[in-house]
């Protein structure tokens, strides 16, 4: 199965980096899935790894911060069932965390980006942003931060990991 993936993978026709650079860009894999892919399955360099992976996993997050409130706006007055399950999703999210989030704001952002996990990550803490009205000129940066800094983590941790195999 393994190997039929990577078969997949190395037959599309786009540019390894490009592949890199979207596949980081997927929700949940995010870099923490493209960095090793990077590396194991294109034989890029750690750093290109990195970099390639900590640019796709930072094209979403303009895009959300700036789109996702017009859009549930747009969803209020055209597609009720949606706009009526963000709307529980965001004060379920604000009830259960706004306390924590409240008394750390910066350093709770940046932290829950970089921690390289399922549901953390550029997608997670730009929805984040979004629900707690973090302005988007202070999330940026913030996310990019987490960013770079789970780049970083994963790829320490893929090293270390390459060392503990060999």
């Amino acid at each position: 199965m393994r190997q039929s993936i990577v078969d997949w993978i190395e037959a599309l026709p786009l540019p390894d980096p490009l592949l890199v650079v979207l596949l980081a860009m997927v929700p949940i894999i995010e870099l923490r899935g493209a960095i090793p892919v990077a590396q194991e399955i294109f034989s890029m360099s750690r750093l290109s790894a990195f970099g390639w992976s900590v640019l796709g996993n930072a094209i979403p997050v303009p895009i959300i911060l700036w789109l996702l409130p017009p859009f549930t706006r747009f969803a209020e007055d055209h597609i009720k069932w949606l706009h009526r399950f963000l709307e529980r999703l965001k004060s379920s999210t604000e009830r259960r965390h706004s306390r924590r989030f409240e008394r750390l704001r910066d350093l709770a952002l940046i932290t829950f980006v970089a921690i390289p996990l399922p549901i953390t990550g550029a997608w997670s803490g730009s929805l984040a942003a979004v629900v707690f009205n973090i302005e988007k000129k202070r999330a940026m940066p913030l996310i990019f931060l987490g960013i770079v800094i789970a780049g970083l983590v994963v790829t320490l941790f893929w090293e270390a990991l390459g060392l503990a195999l060999e």
